[in-house]
């Protein structure tokens, strides 16, 4: 039996446990774009009930890229409260993101869709372009422009 994504709706919106994967090669981080999304957004994913968060990124990458990656350090942990501009709804999200060791391999199989069933494509965005970019988590604009030494938490209203 195929366990639940953890995320539920509720009558003041939607709560969502969700992973990202921070993928730098070349001063680049890779990201994604469906077909109907106006932004980027991390590789990642939802967390299922009974798995943990180590376990849904590895998870998560290898769906979306076709690569094993392997966990190189939790980077950020991410309390988001946002309005969706596609689904128009209120979210309280929590996400954790975890740089990843850097693989030789990179013949990137995306075969994976968006929440809404688009198609979705992957990219490499310069890092120190991003302030030129609409994506999401805002803070990859800043907090990628130098090292990560330590796991940093955030907070985000919008």
């Amino acid at each position: 039996m195929e366990e639940q994504d953890l995320t539920f709706k509720t009558n003041r919106g939607i709560f969502n446990y969700r992973v990202g994967a921070i993928i730098i090669r070349d001063k680049k981080v890779l990201m994604i774009k469906n077909d109907s999304a106006p932004y980027y957004y991390s590789v990642g994913g939802r967390v299922k009930l009974n798995e943990t968060s180590e376990e849904a990124v590895v998870r998560e990458t290898l769906e979306e890229t076709g690569i094993n990656f392997e966990i190189d350090k939790l980077a950020f942990i991410h309390e988001h409260f946002f309005y969706e501009e596609i689904t128009r709804e209120h979210y309280h999200e929590i996400a954790f993101f975890y740089l990843m060791k850097e693989n030789n391999n990179m013949n990137f199989v995306c075969k994976s869709f968006g929440e809404q069933g688009a198609k979705e494509h992957l990219h490499w965005l310069p890092i120190d372009n991003l302030e030129q970019y609409h994506l999401f988590p805002e803070f990859f604009k800043t907090k990628l422009l130098n090292s990560i030494t330590c796991f940093e938490h955030i907070i985000s209203k919008e």
